[in-house]
């Protein structure tokens, strides 16, 4: 008898595959119960002037990152959809030809609804931003 994949599983395996998240490169350092780190390798492409990594690539690594938050759990969902219905993201450095890393964690979880925070932090371990994400499933 097959039983069906874990949210957590589910997301271990979407993220590698995610057009999206390759294109960025985007890659999935580790995700724990309701916590997940994500890194963004800094690459040129990402860049928006000199070598500063532009600010929709680090939203786009703040809402994948509240996405594996949100999923990693060991329930079983009944369906493997699911969409951010909110973002909202603070900037407060500039990330200077840098790799990203981004930590978010569940701050509240509902029925459909997680409520996440992001922190995205340079390789000495200053914040370049913060968001937070409302993410719901189904």
């Amino acid at each position: 008898m097959n039983q069906a994949p874990s949210r957590r599983e589910i997301i271990e395996a979407f993220i590698p595959n995610s057009r999206h998240a390759v294109q960025l490169g985007i890659r999935v350092i580790s995700i724990g119960a309701d916590e997940a780190v994500l890194e963004l390798p800094f690459k040129p492409e990402l860049a928006t002037i000199a070598d500063v990594v532009h600010g929709g690539a680090i939203g786009a690594l703040i809402d994948t990152a509240a996405m594996a938050a949100a999923w990693a759990t060991d329930d079983t969902p009944e369906s493997p959809a699911g969409s951010t219905v909110s973002l909202s993201v603070n900037f407060a450095a500039a990330a200077d030809g840098v790799d990203l890393r981004a930590h978010a964690r569940v701050a509240r979880r509902g029925g459909r609804l997680s409520f996440c925070e992001v922190s995205v932090t340079d390789p000495g371990g200053g914040v370049i931003a913060h968001g937070i994400a409302t993410y719901r499933f189904g």
